[in-house]
C-alpha cells in the first residue's frame, strides 16, 4: 500500500483485515450534530435523554459507522478506493466515553468489475454495536 493509494485488487486476498479505534467524546458528537443537522435529543439534550431506556445521551449511529469509513479511505482497501454501497443494523448503542473499534474485512474479490465486498463490524470491548457489508471499487495496478 502507498500513501497516496491504498492495496490494488490484485494485491487483495480475502480474510484481510483491518481495524481503526477511537474514543468517542461529547465534542465528537456535537461536532458530528453540527455537520450532519441531526439535532436529535437522544444525543444532545441529556435531560431529556435520562428519560428514555437508554438514561442518558447516546453516539449517533452513523457516527460509529463513520469509523467504517475510516478503515476503508485509510486502511483496507485504502486511499482511491470508491464507497459503493453499505448495508448496516445497529445492535447496541454507542456511549459518551466508549471506544468503538471499526472492522472491515474482505469477503468477496470481482476482478473483473474491480468490487471488492467486506464484511463491516463496530465493536465496543467484545459487544457487537454495528454489523454489515460494503461494496468498494478499487483500481487495477497499472500497467
Amino acid at each position: 500500500m502507498h500513501e497516496l493509494h491504498g492495496y490494488y485488487i490484485e494485491d487483495l486476498e480475502i480474510g484481510m483485515n483491518e481495524s481503526f479505534a477511537k474514543t468517542i467524546s461529547e465534542s465528537d458528537v456535537y461536532l458530528f450534530a453540527g455537520i450532519s443537522g441531526d439535532n436529535n435529543p437522544m444525543h444532545v439534550n441529556e435531560e431529556y435523554a435520562r428519560t428514555t431506556p437508554f438514561g442518558g445521551r447516546i453516539v449517533h449511529g452513523m457516527l460509529s459507522a463513520a469509523l467504517i469509513s475510516t478503515v476503508a479511505g485509510t486502511r483496507l482497501p485504502g486511499p482511491g478506493c470508491i464507497y459503493i454501497d453499505q448495508s448496516i443494523k445497529f445492535k447496541a448503542p454507542v456511549h459518551f466515553g466508549d471506544t468503538a473499534r471499526a472492522t472491515v474485512t474482505v469477503t468477496e474479490i470481482d476482478l473483473r468489475r474491480r468490487r471488492v465486498k467486506c464484511s463491516t463490524d463496530v465493536h465496543v470491548g467484545d459487544k457487537l454495536v454495528a454489523t454489515g457489508e460494503a461494496t468498494f471499487m478499487v483500481d487495477n495496478r497499472p500497467a
